[in-house]
């Protein structure tokens, strides 16, 4: 339990024992420990990304929820005398809204507009298409080829589909 290796361990755990363990604080630079130190040090760019990007997202939020629900005597009385119009409060998310749901509205009509109709023997068969082509069975016995990959055929799924026996 006084194993010198298991006190230096970063890994410790403490325990509620009557025993007092001795602690020793080495210097981080010191690599007799056995355990590598980063010679970088410091944030990350991401990090200060990250942190100036969510706080000024924060500030933004606030002072526009101060312009839009502040009565205009308190604004002034502050000292806050030049703003916009609080027109501009419920316009501009109105506007946002609309242009991204027309947005996607669009994307779909003009997916739909480049879709072949169901009628199309595009949707059944392309220029990537493989037809299947019949293997010959091996005479071996047990061994045979596997099958190589091909389309099936819309007849094959039509009879499959609607031709069951009952």
């Amino acid at each position: 339990m006084t194993d010198p290796s298991f006190l230096n361990s970063p890994r410790r755990i403490l325990s509620l024992s009557k025993e007092r363990a001795t602690v020793s604080f080495t210097d981080p630079d010191d690599k007799v420990s056995g355990f590598p130190v980063s010679e970088e040090h410091g944030t990350k760019p991401s990090e200060v990304y990250g942190f100036v990007g969510s706080i000024s997202t924060i500030m933004t939020t606030v002072i526009y929820l101060v312009w839009a629900y502040t009565p205009e005597p308190w604004l002034r009385s502050v000292g806050i005398t030049y703003y916009p119009s609080r027109y501009w409060a419920l316009a501009l998310p109105s506007y946002a809204m609309v242009t991204i749901v027309l947005a996607i509205t669009f994307y779909i009509g003009l997916n739909f507009m480049a879709t072949a109709p169901p009628t199309s023997f595009t949707t059944i068969y392309d220029e990537f298409s493989r037809e299947h082509s019949l293997s010959q069975v091996s005479k071996e016995g047990d061994e045979q080829p596997i099958e190589p990959i091909s389309d099936i055929g819309i007849h094959q799924v039509n009879s499959l589909m609607f031709n069951s026996a009952n």
